[in-house]
Order: structure tokens, then C-alpha cells, then sequence
């Protein structure tokens, strides 16, 4: 990957490393997560599908709407989308922020096993591995004392790990699907909020979380704002077509920067305690990122 690309993976991850923290303040003010994810995907959609028809024409989406071509692929990915958010939100919700995140982005191993199994060209040479090895074990590192110091959920972390799964192949499916591999980015990322916008109000409503509504803080609000429109509606088309452009096991490796930007904003912005144990992560995840190149 030329710098130019690696720079503007760590300007993602330093955007989707705040999102956890956004999570968080929008719960404390009153948002249950289930609302928030649902909530994210209607106001993204919108966002989205107004740029979509600016940009390419209305033709453009009418066109993601005929049988074949595209629409077959978009599903699979709009199922995966919205079950990975799903469970993540409940998640991040039952454990610490710590353990969430970094079950969450195991994703790259799974991007890794995919690429290397059914992508042609993504087979991972063992420096590579190497790489993401010592990667994965600098965020272990940095998140050590957390995770020793308890405070999670069995259940919390498994849903993180769950939604890391998905993740991991909804990459593989947008590399592998030819039809998806040469969409444009924002129809990748219609298809995944619309298509999932659906089943995530219909867990929202079925929990009753829409009941919270007239309790919700302009915090919260501010919070779901970040979530909506920096993240999902311009982060994800930026992360979709880079996926077009670059490796996936690449990009994929450079995920790894986000949880170490994540305890970064719990501690400026949630007053957590740093110590030498981010540093050291991020000491390993460098030299990780080295051997990826």
C-alpha cells in the first residue's frame, strides 16, 4: 500500500476508534443500544441514498433494485450487516470497552482465513502472518490490565466476537462477489444500511427500546450524530472503496490501529487511566504493520 493509503486508514480508524466511545455516552444518556443501531441505519440511509442519486442519478439506485446483477450479493451483505450490529451494540453494552473492542477486531483474522481461502491472489505468505501476529498481540498487550481486571461478561464477549466474524465476511463477500467487486462504494454501503435498516427497527421495536425516546439527552443525540453521519454514511463509503482498491488482508491489518485510538478517547474523553501497556502496543503493532507491507 503507498502512504497515501495507509495514512487515510488511520485517519478511518482513528474515526471508528471514537465510535465505542460514542456508544458508550449515548447508553449513559439514555439510548439503549438496540435504538441506537436502528435509528443509525435509517438516518444513514438517507444520507446515503441522497448522495447515491447527487452523485450517479436516481437510475443509479433503481438499478440496485433489478433481479441479478448486483442484488443477489447485496442481501448477503445487508444480512451480515445488520446481525453483526446486532449483536455488537448488546455487546459493547454487557461487557467493558476494553474487552469489546478488542474481541471486535479479531475481524482481520477472519478477513485473513477468507482472502486465503477463497480469494485468488490472497493467499498470506508467513511474513504476513508473522505480521498480523504480532499486531494482534501489541493490541493484547495494550488492553492487558483491563482484561485482568474483570468487569466484562462471557455473554458480552462473545457477541463482539460474533460481530467480528460477520465483519470479517462481509470483506471477503464485497472481494469475492463479482457483481459487488466493481459496484461503487456507495451502492456497497446502501445495500448494507438499507437493506438492514428493517430487521434493526424491527429489534429496536420488539425490545421495547423505543420507549426511551422522550428520556434521551442532547448527549445521546449528539452521540447517534457522530455515529450517522461521520461514521456510517461517509467512514464505510471511504472503507468500501479502499477495499476495492487495496488487499483486504492489508487493510484488514491496518484495523488493528482502532482500539489502540479507542482507549485514546476513553481517556481524553471518559477520563480512563493510560499506562505502559498502550505504548508497548503500539510498539508491536508497528513492527506488525511493517511485515504486512
Amino acid at each position: 500500500m503507498p502512504a497515501a493509503g495507509i495514512a487515510l486508514m488511520v485517519v478511518l480508524c482513528a474515526v471508528w476508534g471514537v465510535q465505542q466511545v460514542t456508544i458508550k455516552a449515548a447508553v449513559a444518556g439514555g439510548m439503549p443500544p438496540l435504538l441506537q443501531v436502528a435509528l443509525r441505519g435509517v438516518g444513514a440511509s438517507v444520507l446515503v441514498a441522497g448522495w447515491m442519486a447527487w452523485r450517479e442519478g436516481p437510475a443509479a439506485i433503481a438499478a440496485m433494485m433489478r433481479p441479478g446483477g448486483t442484488l443477489r450479493g447485496g442481501w448477503l451483505i445487508a444480512l451480515s450487516f445488520g446481525v453483526e450490529f446486532l449483536l455488537l451494540y448488546p455487546g459493547i453494552r454487557l461487557t467493558t470497552a476494553s474487552r469489546g473492542v478488542l474481541f471486535l477486531y479479531t475481524a482481520p483474522f477472519f478477513t485473513a482465513i477468507g482472502a486465503h481461502l477463497l480469494l485468488p491472489g490472497g493467499r498470506l505468505h508467513p511474513r504476513q502472518l508473522l505480521g498480523l501476529a504480532i499486531a494482534f498481540a501489541g493490541v493484547a498487550g495494550a488492553f492487558a490490565q483491563g482484561l485482568t481486571d474483570g468487569g466484562g461478561s462471557l455473554l458480552g464477549d462473545g457477541l463482539c466476537a460474533l460481530a467480528a466474524a460477520l465483519w470479517g465476511a462481509s470483506s471477503i463477500t464485497v472481494k469475492a462477489h463479482p457483481a459487488l467487486r466493481n459496484a461503487s462504494a456507495a451502492a456497497i454501503l446502501l445495500y448494507q444500511i438499507a437493506g438492514s435498516a428493517p430487521l434493526l427497527l424491527a429489534a429496536a421495536w420488539l425490545s421495547g427500546d423505543f420507549a426511551a425516546l422522550p428520556h434521551v439527552t442532547a448527549l445521546a443525540w449528539w452521540a447517534l450524530f457522530y455515529q450517522t453521519v461521520i461514521v456510517a454514511a461517509i467512514s464505510y463509503q471511504i472503507w468500501f472503496w479502499m477495499l476495492r482498491v487495496y488487499p483486504a488482508t492489508q487493510l484488514s491489518g491496518l484495523t488493528f490501529l482502532t482500539p489502540l485510538f479507542g482507549i485514546l478517547a476513553g481517556g481524553l474523553l471518559l477520563g480512563e487511566t493510560l499506562g505502559w501497556p498502550l505504548f508497548a502496543g503500539l510498539g508491536a503493532i508497528a513492527i506488525g504493520m511493517r511485515l504486512l507491507r
